[in-house]
C-alpha cells in the first residue's frame, strides 16, 4: 500500500511524521485490498482551540473510503480518524460476505 501524508498550513515535525507511519501502517494489516491511503493534516485558525484536522483517504479494490476529524492535537485526530475508517472497513467486509 503506498502512503502519502500531506501537511497543510504547517510543517510536521519528524516525531509527528513517525507517529503518523506507525498508527497508517496498522491499517495495511486491516485492509488487505487497499491499494494506497492519502493522510491529509490541515492546521485551521492557529489562534484557536480544536485547530487541527486529519483527513484520511483510503484507495482499495472495493472502492474508496474517507474519514476525518477535528481535534487540539494531531495525534488524537489521527487516532479518531483511523478508528473511523476501521469501522468502515469491518462494515465494507461485513457487506461483502
Amino acid at each position: 500500500m503506498v502512503t502519502r501524508v500531506q501537511t497543510i498550513h504547517f510543517d510536521a515535525s519528524q516525531q509527528l511524521m513517525e507517529f503518523v507511519e506507525k498508527k497508517v501502517s496498522k491499517l495495511e494489516k486491516l485492509c488487505e485490498e487497499a491499494t494506497s491511503l492519502e493522510v491529509a493534516m490541515k492546521l485551521i485558525k492557529p489562534e484557536t482551540a480544536m485547530n487541527k484536522e486529519v483527513s484520511l483517504r483510503l484507495l482499495a479494490s472495493g472502492g474508496e473510503m474517507f474519514a476525518s476529524k477535528i481535534s487540539d492535537t494531531f495525534e488524537e485526530a489521527l487516532l479518531g480518524a483511523i478508528d473511523a475508517l476501521k469501522a468502515q472497513i469491518e462494515k465494507n467486509r461485513e457487506k461483502n460476505r
